[in-house]
This record gives C-alpha cells, sequence and structure tokens, in this order.
C-alpha cells in the first residue's frame, strides 16, 4: 500500500540532494528553513536556522568537538569575535521566530524557553497577546506574565478578569514587594482602576435606589456621588469589602501616575467616610490607613504639600527605631525625592540615617538621589567622614559621569 507519508519525506530527501548538488549548502539549507517553517515544526526549524545561519557565516553547518579531546575542549576553534556577534544575533532572531510560532500554537512553556533568550519582555508579550486566556491555559499565562515578569500589568488585569479581586490581592502580597518600581507600578495600576470601577458602579446603583430622582454630579467621581447621600457610610454601609479597599490604598503608594493616584486619592476619601469598625489600622507611618494615604496621594499630585511633608517628618522624627526601624525617615525621604526634592531627600537622609541599622529600601538611596539633584559632594563628605572607600567612589565617578557637571 503507498504511504503519503513516506513518500513527501522521501521527496524531501531528494530534494535537497539536488539543491545541494546544483546550488550548494545555503540553498539546501533555506529549503530545509522554509519546509520546516511552512509545516510549522518549530524546533525543527530553531536547528535548521541554526544550520542556515553557521553556512551563511562560513562556519560548519554543524558544530563538532574533536573525537578524543577527552572532554578537553582547548582544542575547540575559537570564533573570531565579529563572527560570533553576528551569529548570535541571528540566532536570537531566531528564538524570536520559534518562541512566538510555539506560543501561537498554544505550546506556551516551549514558546518561553526560546523567548526567554531573547531578553525581550516586550515582544513576548506581544506574542502571547494573541492568546485567549481559557482556564486551562490560566495557570501557564499567570506565571509568564506575573512571575517570569513578562507583563505583570497585563497578568494582574487577566488575574482581576478570571479570579477576581481577593485573588489577585493574594497575587500581589506575594509578588509586588520583590519586583521593580516600573513593574509595581503596573500591576498597581490595574488594580486601583479595578477597584475604582467597582465601587463606583456599586455606589451609583445604590444612590440610585436611594432617591427617587437624581442629578448626575458633573464631576464622576466617588467624592461627588457620596456628596448626593451626606452621611450615606455612618451607619455601616459600604460598597465594597472593605478588606480590599484597605488593600488597594496599601498598594497605592507606590503609584506616580497622576491619573491613577486621583483614582487612588478617590478610594481613600470614601474609605476615610466608613464607620469606624472598617477605619483599619495599618503599618507606620500610615497607622491612619486613609487620612495617611490621602495626604500622600494628594501630595504627589501637588496639593497640600507642605502640610503633607510636615505630616510625614511628625512621624519620621517621633516614631520609635527599636520598634518600627527606620521606615519613617525613609518614606519621609521618599516623598521629598517624588515631589522633585532628592537634594533634600539625600540630606535628610544623611542627617538621620543611624548607622549599623538595616534600611527598608523603602527610600532611593543616596547615589540615585544625588545623580537626579546632581549634587554630589554631601554624599562624597558623608563616605568620606564613615571611611567608606566605595560609596566615595561612587559619588565621585557619577559626578564627572553627570549631565550637571558638563
Amino acid at each position: 500500500m503507498h504511504n503519503p507519508t513516506e513518500s513527501n519525506a522521501n521527496d524531501d530527501f531528494t530534494v535537497l540532494d539536488q539543491i545541494a548538488q546544483e546550488k550548494g549548502l545555503v540553498a539546501v539549507a533555506q529549503e530545509l528553513v522554509e519546509r520546516m517553517r511552512q509545516r510549522k515544526l518549530y524546533p525543527e526549524l530553531f536547528e535548521a536556522r541554526k544550520m542556515l545561519h553557521r553556512v551563511e557565516l562560513g562556519l560548519p553547518p554543524v558544530h563538532v568537538d574533536h573525537i578524543g579531546s577527552h572532554g578537553n575542549k582547548s582544542g575547540s576553534v575559537k570564533l573570531d569575535p565579529q563572527v560570533q556577534d553576528e551569529l548570535d544575533k541571528r540566532l536570537l532572531d531566531a528564538c524570536r521566530e520559534v518562541g512566538s510560532g510555539l506560543m501561537r500554537s498554544g505550546r506556551l512553556q516551549e514558546g518561553w524557553m526560546y523567548l526567554r533568550a531573547v531578553g525581550d519582555d516586550a515582544f513576548a508579550s506581544e506574542a502571547m497577546a494573541a492568546i485567549e486566556p481559557t482556564q486551562d491555559n490560566l495557570d501557564m499565562l499567570m506565571n509568564l506574565y506575573v512571575h517570569e515578569g513578562v507583563n505583570i500589568g497585563r497578568g494582574t488585569e487577566l488575574c482581576l478578569k478570571m479570579r477576581g479581586t481577593c485573588n489577585t490581592i493574594t497575587m500581589l502580597d506575594s509578588i509586588v514587594a520583590m519586583r521593580g518600581r516600573e513593574d509595581q507600578q503596573a500591576a498597581v495600576e490595574a488594580l486601583v482602576k479595578h477597584v475604582h470601577q467597582e465601587l463606583l458602579a456599586n455606589l451609583v446603583a445604590d444612590v440610585m435606589r436611594r432617591k427617587a430622582v437624581v442629578e448626575k454630579p458633573m464631576d464622576e467621581t466617588i467624592v461627588a456621588w457620596l456628596g448626593l447621600v451626606p452621611g450615606l457610610l455612618k451607619d455601616g454601609t459600604y460598597h465594597l469589602d472593605t478588606t480590599h479597599l484597605a488593600s488597594t490604598i496599601r498598594f497605592a503608594r507606590v503609584l506616580d501616575d497622576p491619573q491613577t493616584l486621583r483614582l487612588a486619592a478617590d478610594l481613600a476619601e470614601y474609605g476615610r467616610q466608613l464607620h469606624a469598625q472598617y477605619q483599619y489600622s495599618s503599618e507606620e507611618p500610615f497607622a491612619d490607613l486613609y487620612p495617611m494615604s490621602l495626604a500622600w496621594f494628594r501630595a504627589l499630585l501637588g496639593e497640600h504639600v507642605e502640610a503633607a511633608l510636615r505630616v510625614f517628618r511628625q512621624k519620621a522624627e517621633s516614631l520609635d527605631l527599636e520598634e518600627h526601624g527606620t521606615i519613617g525617615i525613609e518614606t519621609y525621604a521618599d516623598l521629598l525625592a517624588r515631589i522633585g526634592r532628592p537634594a533634600e531627600a539625600a540630606k535628610y537622609l544623611i542627617r538621620t540615617m543611624p548607622d549599623g541599622m538595616r534600611p527598608f529600601g523603602v527610600a532611593p538611596s543616596l547615589i540615585e538621589l544625588s545623580s537626579a539633584s546632581g549634587e554630589f559632594e554631601p554624599m562624597k563628605d558623608h563616605a568620606r567622614q564613615r571611611g567608606d572607600l566605595i560609596g566615595f567612589a561612587a559619588a565621585l565617578l557619577q559626578s564627572k559621569q553627570s549631565p550637571s557637571s558638563h
């Protein structure tokens, strides 16, 4: 009986043999690549492209070690650096093609093995964007988006959509502190927008039920809608799980985007009006969660800045170091830096941070603050006084590279 698969395979071999005789090795490799690409045999495509790129660069199609070397690779031929760089670039491009192809075919873990080598999270995120989330692939998508850091913002949105607010907050509690500020902000922006939208929708529905005639406020905010029913929350009424609200406010302190900060401030104002039983305490210097958070958000928005600075400085200088560590000092310095006063933040840290006490890492480092302000002398003097040669050298070298020094 005729076997079409066997016939196609034999055709492949014959065609490659003929091309080798008539057109040479590069043409053979190109034909192999095209056949693997058309058949969507992605791991095989990578091997084919690897052979192609080596032949294109005048290298043997397959790297082999000399037989008899007994594991000693010293006899291997070392490539010219320029040739090696070009080969690496072409192989990374092959990783992009193969990884995205595997992603599109639903083989997420295999695809990520290739895309991880590329080191381009934006490309990996784009490759994953076309994948329809299902309960079957959700765990894998969440692992790649969030834990592998491909796109934490999109991962947070996906978690909110498919697993709800409670599970998302639990996830963020475990991963946000370990990520950089940019990743933290992407995740928290998604959470704040979701919670604000849900709370506002619930509040509007409640106000519409309570009042026969409602003239919608011009300002579509939570605060404006609360104003239509004065004292609405005093009897213990609430429109969203209050623990979710508190967690969202806690996360929102990392935000810098003005639009999202306004949503966070709107949520904090709602929280401030809740009944006393829902006024949860938090860690210092935000023990009074909603009032202190509201002051923080407003200061970052350029509102009531000096009042907020007074409050947070008072906290920094009154909190017991033995009980709370340096969190108050660092928080005040962080606020100074984020409202555009990095030089003042650096001088405050130099003056107040006790020696030998491990910082929480809330505030930017002295070198970051000095770089932001262009003022390196305070850090250099501080390092000299402490006998910190590395710190001194960092400030000295960075000052020579700083735009302000040119």
